[in-house]
């Protein structure tokens, strides 16, 4: 009888604590952040509606943008101030102004949040500390920095440079110096990284300048495996002759079984299954140009920005259909899917 009521009790404690827990969990809501190159401030979307709920205002010409892992900060470099710009998700404020040592551009922040990398056009890659807000170091790369990612274990950051030499430089975040590099010929655009099972980075999927595809770099062998162009536009299609290269975004669903790559020529979004990288799907847009990609968590939705239309266009991956247009502000340029605890909107 008394082990009865001992269970009764624990059964009850738990009940409690799932109570407690649920409006918390609730709160947490998936967010798309959109930042705009020739605006002062940033759209953040509402992935449920795919309505903007809310901007952060004041970051001039942001380029680059990414989020704390926790949701409670995120980060834009401002081409305009030469600046990181950090923002406080509960206030939708810019709460910090922080210092670069040259002219940034793409942004990315390590798995655990105490580092945000900054590609900078000076040749190095700038590295912040998130608990002082300030710069740290800067750690020399093959060439001008204006596409900079980190691995999914964390261990590198990717930079990519912005010259015809077109280096990927690849950076050990433990010993914050260079490791490796490889020289594709082209200046870098977007990239994607892929892992394998036990997490390690397998394949980094790289958009050059001149090319209407991507270059596939093996992580283990450090070496260029495959050109892959993308496919001819159908008869009664008419290629978009506007931006600065061809092929402008590209992104690695989360269970590592799709590729998403965008041409701005074809003003379409392709699909690629992984790791055989087959033609999988085409979604061709409405818009005036396709760019940079991020997709919700589940990798359901891709959001395409679109920089000559001021919009984001949203695509449903599995059907590869575009099901929604959403106003923006002026060049919409970088995009980041975040995670957020309570409040994400102003309106």
């Amino acid at each position: 009888m008394k082990n009865i009521h001992v269970i009764q009790r624990v059964l009850m404690i738990l009940a409690i604590l799932i109570l407690i827990t649920l409006p918390l969990a609730a709160q947490n809501q998936v967010r798309i952040l959109q930042s705009n190159a020739a605006g002062d401030r940033v759209h953040i979307i509402d992935p449920a509606t795919n309505k903007v709920v809310g901007q952060i205002l004041g970051i001039e010409a942001g380029h680059g943008i990414t989020a704390s892992p926790d949701g409670t900060r995120i980060y834009v470099s401002s081409e305009g101030d030469d600046t990181l710009d950090v923002a406080d998700v509960a206030t939708l404020k810019v709460i910090k102004k922080i210092p670069l040592s040259g002219h940034p551009n793409n942004i990315a922040i390590a798995p655990d949040g105490r580092r945000v990398y900054v590609g900078i056009r000076q040749k190095v890659a700038d590295v912040i500390d998130t608990a002082s807000l300030t710069k740290i170091k800067s750690i020399r790369t093959e060439g001008p920095v204006h596409n900079l990612y980190v691995t999914p274990d964390g261990k590198n950051v990717v930079a990519g440079d912005a010259s015809k030499n077109g280096y990927v430089s690849v950076l050990d975040t433990e010993k914050d110096a260079p490791a490796w590099a490889v020289k594709l010929g082209d200046d870098i655009r977007p990239m994607a990284i892929s892992k394998n099972p036990d997490g390690s980075s397998r394949s980094i999927f790289v958009q050059i300048g001149n090319l209407n595809g991507f270059v596939v770099v093996d992580f283990k062998t450090r070496k260029e495996v495959a050109r892959i162009e993308l496919p001819k536009l159908p008869p009664g299609r008419v290629p978009i002759m506007t931006g600065s290269s061809e092929s402008h975004g590209i992104a690695v669903t989360a269970d590592q079984k799709t590729l998403l790559v965008n041409s701005r020529l074809n003003n379409a979004l392709y699909s690629y299954s992984l790791p055989d990288l087959k033609l999988a799907g085409t979604a061709y847009l409405s818009g005036k140009g396709a760019a940079w990609i991020t997709l919700t968590p589940d990798g359901k939705r891709a959001y395409v920005a679109d920089p000559v239309g001021n919009m984001t266009i949203v695509v449903d991956v599995p059907t590869m259909k575009e099901v929604a247009k959403i106003p923006v502000g002026q060049v919409p340029k970088r995009n980041h899917t975040m995670v957020i605890a309570g409040r994400a909107s102003n309106n």
